[in-house]
């Protein structure tokens, strides 16, 4: 009984160790610098009116630009975290995460705040430490990986890694609850397997569920406005801000999303995919809004040691530095339901990257990808393409 006593205080210790009462400021920040150059350079299309005059389409430009910049911080204080992140980009200021976090143990925590929640593979990533460079643009669609102010619980232990969240849409950001007419509130969980998450050998498989009553605006009678819900998507660039995809659906009343994933690894090469399904309820006789899409990518290390394992992001670790990175992916989208009559459009995404990954802090990146886009009112119905080069160094501490 001794020895087991013993064994516990040690135990006990050794777990209050961690959170020792002494305030801990850790600075934090990055900056991306992107150029890139588009073919075709111009317009994406040209028509006529009616009267014979030209009308033309939104147009790409080579050039480049500072994307990101941003600047924060995190403290810790015993099992007490907090982190504030401030971005800037096209002369626009904005929080990023803004959070309080409380460790339960060194499996378990507690955060409160405006952050991005557990939803599927690239909910713990970074925005600029996405594999292929730019998020897929399933991501960007369903909204997978946006902010919400929320209260999230993690559990990350062995096999399991679980993650349950109660939100606020990000609306509540910018305006107090009075002036959106109704506040859209939901629920999202992400729930993994991974049975193999050692160097070199990975398996694993998840699910994520999110639900989301209607958004709402305030009308001029002091009255909520009718539900409503609006997907968006640009061109898998940040030089250029050109919208491919753009579903707006109205008479709305809530939002289901659904969303398998898996990531495989062995040695230097790992694959990983995930696959999105959304069903929008509507009132009345309207029928319900349907769109799906998926990724996938085939991840390949040219230089350097076998892939790693992050339990904290329940993914694959970022490679060493002085590791160089290949990447072939694909990406499609489809936006547009013909039962609910919104033509959101069709997008077919290509794409090879090349990583390098200079040292802890910097990560120098090369990315050739083919864009095309069909049946989409944001581009008056035509069939668009763009094959574009980019090329990023990024800086991040």
């Amino acid at each position: 009984m001794t020895a087991l006593l013993a064994v516990a205080l040690l135990g006990a210790s050794s777990v209050n160790a961690q959170y020792e009462n002494k305030i801990k400021i850790q600075p934090t920040g990055r900056i991306l610098l992107d150029g890139a150059i588009y073919l075709p350079d111009g317009e994406l299309y040209q028509t006529t009116d009616a009267d014979g005059n030209t009308i033309s389409g939104p147009r790409f430009d080579d050039g480049a630009a500072l994307p990101d910049i941003r600047m924060g911080a995190k403290v810790s204080y015993g099992h007490w975290q907090a982190k504030i992140d401030v971005g800037y980009g096209y002369q626009k200021l904005g929080f990023k995460d803004v959070y309080i976090q409380y460790n339960i143990d060194p499996s378990n925590y507690l955060r409160g705040g405006y952050f991005v929640h557990q939803f599927g593979l690239n909910a713990a990533t970074s925005s600029s430490m996405k594999p292929a460079m730019e998020a897929p643009t399933t991501d960007d669609f369903f909204k997978a990986t946006g902010r919400n102010v929320g209260v999230e619980y993690v559990h990350d232990k062995d096999q399991f890694f679980t993650g349950v969240s109660a939100i606020i849409d990000g609306t509540s950001m910018t305006k107090p609850a009075n002036e959106q007419g109704k506040v859209s509130v939901g629920g999202i969980t992400r729930l993994v397997w991974r049975p193999l998450r050692q160097e070199g050998l990975v398996a694993q498989v998840g699910t994520s569920f999110w639900y989301q009553s209607a958004l709402h605006t305030l009308e001029e009678n002091g009255e909520p406005s009718k539900g409503f819900f609006n997907y968006t998507a640009n061109f898998p660039t940040r030089v250029n801000k050109i919208g491919m995809l753009d579903a707006y659906v109205s008479g709305a009343k809530s939002v289901f999303k659904f969303s398998p994933e898996v990531v495989m690894a062995y040695d230097r090469v790992a694959l990983e995919g995930q696959y999105y399904y959304m069903n929008i309820a509507r009132s009345g006789n309207l029928a319900n809004y349907r769109a799906q899409g998926a990724y996938g990518m085939l991840r390949g290390l040219l230089i350097g040691s076998a892939y790693g394992y992050s339990h904290g992001d329940a993914g694959l670790a970022t490679p060493a530095p002085k590791s160089l990175e290949m990447i072939v992916g694909y990406n499609y989208t489809d936006a547009s339901c013909s039962k609910a009559e919104i033509y959101g459009g069709r997008t077919n995404d290509y794409s090879v990257t090349l990583n390098y990954y200079i040292n802890k802090y910097m990560l120098a990146r090369l990315r050739y990808s083919y864009t095309d886009v069909r049946n989409s009112s944001k581009l008056d119905y035509h069939k668009c393409h763009v094959n574009t080069i980019q090329a990023r160094v990024q800086f991040i501490f």
